[in-house]
């Protein structure tokens, strides 16, 4: 049977599990390709002509009709295989089906990334948000345990959609979230979740079930101890000195305080761009216009002792309210610290909650990034891309991110953070 159409998906990814597995109960053949590499080949303009947002899950049909968005892809899909029934066999089921599916995306999963995000310090941690979210997420589970103490799936006497993305999502929450002691009062959830996992065409798609023993918990970074003084020594018993004993062995001497490691950048040779008076003058000066801060950038700046990036957050899709993704700039910046004075930066959280990305610029010492932005925790969740400022399309991008006003793919500055 010939592919209904190709799906670009990572076999990580736990929407593309739910599309694979409505495939499977539904008798679809999909085609998946193997040799496609996220972060990469979805950057590229022959996959952007096909699906300009850049984003996987991707459908494109055997008919040439193309769509992103995981539960989308998934209940078109169900669509090619009407006698599976995955949508309910009554309008009134095809309601329940979405109730049940909106419900876990809104109220478990989301929280599951929240949390994920909070611990992992993607997103600055603040302890009573996490105890918001695990108390939300705490109560739709509480619902669904009810739901099912008295039925097998969640809508009707066979499998649904409803079934197979709730047993993803739940599978993905086990081994962050709910851990063993929350498993312990939703004996009924648990089951589902084996029940669906288990199914002879489905185990292998969804693969083993790996439960968590102790929820996810924000460890504190280690603080640097700073090195302190040997402290004086004890004063030895009185006795008559002797001519020989000036130096006496067993008198050790104060052990120095260790010296603090030299930044290699201090190294570097000076540069005429004083990167402190650009900082005054962006933070005095009107950005744009004859006289503004961007014109004494290009009448300072230094090429050879510093340059310009492109910054760019890897994990978009993750991303949910923009006031939080605003914050997680700001613990970004925050982590970058001792950095302070090889650095500059502007960056933005561009679009809207539930359809943004974080990107802007930075300006820092040297001509590599890496040596400044790796003292950040996270500095590996982000893209750097050294900017070209005789290249228009590169200096445009520049500007607009200082004057935050920068445009991406129609999604325009929210809000965003200075680093200075």
């Amino acid at each position: 049977m010939a592919p209904a159409g190709t799906l670009w998906t990572v076999p990580v990814q736990h929407s593309g599990k739910v599309i694979k597995a409505t495939a499977a109960l539904g008798g679809v053949t999909i085609e998946i390709p193997t040799s496609y590499e996220h972060f990469v080949d979805n950057k590229k303009p022959e996959f952007l002509a096909k699906f300009p947002h850049g984003k996987i899950p991707a459908w494109e049909g055997a008919d040439g009709f193309k769509l992103f968005e995981g539960i989308v892809i998934a209940r078109y899909v169900a669509t090619l295989a009407p006698n599976a029934g995955l949508l309910g066999h009554t309008s009134e089921e095809a309601a329940l089906v979405d109730q049940w599916i909106h419900l876990v995306e809104s109220e478990v999963d989301n929280y599951t990334t929240l949390i994920r995000g909070l611990c992992s310090s993607v997103i600055p941690y603040n302890k009573p948000s996490h105890n918001l979210f695990l108390e939300r997420q705490l109560r739709a589970v509480n619902t669904l345990e009810q739901h099912l103490s008295t039925r097998t799936f969640f809508v009707g006497e066979r499998i649904t959609l409803a079934d197979l993305y709730i047993a993803t999502m739940i599978q993905r929450a086990v081994t962050t979230t709910l851990d063993a002691a929350a498993r312990t009062k939703l004996p009924n959830l648990i089951r589902h979740l084996e029940t669906i996992v288990n199914q002879p065409t489905l185990k292998e798609i969804y693969g083993p079930i790996e439960y968590a023993e102790k929820a996810i918990q924000f460890t504190p970074p280690k603080k640097e101890k700073e090195a302190k003084p040997a402290a004086a020594p004890a004063p030895k018993a009185e006795k008559k000195p002797k001519a020989k004993e000036v130096d006496d062995d067993d008198d050790e001497p104060s052990v120095p305080e260790e010296p603090k490691a030299k930044n290699p950048l201090d190294d570097l040779p000076k540069s005429t761009f004083n990167l402190e008076d650009w900082k005054r003058a962006y933070s005095n000066k009107e950005t744009r216009g004859a006289g503004g801060a961007i014109e004494w950038f290009y009448q300072n700046y230094d090429p050879a002792g510093f340059s310009v990036w492109r910054v760019d957050f890897k994990y978009n899709e993750e991303l949910t309210q923009t006031f939080m993704s605003s914050n997680q700039i700001g613990g970004f910046f925050n982590r970058l610290e001792a950095s302070r004075k090889y650095l500059f930066g502007s960056v933005g959280v561009l679009g809207e909650s539930g359809n943004s990305v974080i990107a802007g610029t930075l300006i820092l010492r040297g001509t590599e990034a890496e040596p400044v932005v790796n003292v950040a925790p996270d500095w590996e969740s982000y893209t750097y891309t050294k900017l070209d400022l005789a290249n228009e399309k590169d200096k445009a991008f520049f500007e607009a991110a200082l004057a935050w006003d920068l445009e991406i793919d129609g999604k325009k500055w929210a809000d965003g953070k200075n680093f200075k």
